[in-house]
């Protein structure tokens, strides 16, 4: 699988393991600077683990998936859970899922199973998750966009986008704007009632710890946490081994 087509347009899509008929399948929902490219080897390192099927898309604006018009809604990421996300767990036939969300991807995985009680859902894992928005937050989405105009991280968004400016300032600008300040989320945690994982990177400049603090507290699920020890924003990628381990875990769990 490439590519799948939606009422909305073409997003860049790629299926690692065996189909959604044969096994359950593994969900990965990017971070808001993300793509099915940036997931790296994550995807075959899930599928070898633990025989199941992996699905990676590129949200639209992002990889290779069809452009968006700017600027973003502040929305934007319910509507992704609420709409996006169900039709394409639709056009590819998925019967029974685990949901892994790394950041934004965490927040829509959140809304998705909170909101829609989606009943092909096993379980839900975020990694470094953002269920509302805090300074620190803002302030490192700030110091990055300064990055973005005067270093070489357009250049290298470059090689994963086609359209890196569109990816960029989508995800930049909404989070910049002071209406999205009252983005909260923490009330679809109470409504998840399947199993949840909480990870973070215990140097993660765009969250504290107080983002799996809430988890703990509103979650009625059961519900893991676990602080990764030497990541920051992106534990999968910074502390492969024990995010790995726990993902794996929780997924075999939930599966058993």
């Amino acid at each position: 699988m490439k590519d799948v087509t939606t009422e909305r347009g073409r997003v860049e899509a790629q299926w690692w393991g065996p189909s959604p008929d044969a096994a359950p399948t593994i969900v990965l929902l990017h971070e808001g600077l993300g793509c099915v490219a940036l997931w790296r080897d994550i995807p075959s390192k899930l599928q070898e683990a633990t025989g199941f099927g992996v699905l990676a898309y590129s949200r639209f604006g992002y990889g290779g998936s069809d452009p968006i018009q700017l600027p973003r809604p502040m929305d934007y990421m319910h509507d992704e859970a609420l709409h996006v996300l169900p039709d394409i767990l639709d056009r590819t036939d998925i019967r029974k899922a685990i949901l892994i969300g790394h950041s934004d991807g965490g927040s829509i995985a959140a809304i998705h199973a909170g909101a829609t009680q989606d009943p092909r859902l096993l379980g839900v894992a975020m990694m470094a998750a953002h269920f509302f928005v805090e300074d620190l937050n803002v302030a490192a989405i700030a110091q990055i966009k300064q990055a973005y105009q005067t270093g070489d991280l357009r250049r290298r968004l470059s090689r994963y986008h086609t359209d890196v400016d569109g990816a960029f300032n989508g995800w930049a600008d909404a989070w910049l704007d002071p209406r999205f300040k009252s983005f909260d989320i923490t009330g679809y945690l109470e409504a998840i009632r399947i199993p949840i994982l909480g990870l973070q990177g215990s140097d993660d400049p765009y969250g504290s710890h107080e983002q799996l603090d809430v988890l703990k507290r509103r979650a009625q699920a059961p519900t893991q946490t676990l602080i990764i020890p030497a990541a920051r924003h992106a534990p999968h990628l910074e502390a492969p081994e024990p995010t790995l381990s726990s993902l794996i875990a929780f997924v075999q769990d939930v599966t058993a």
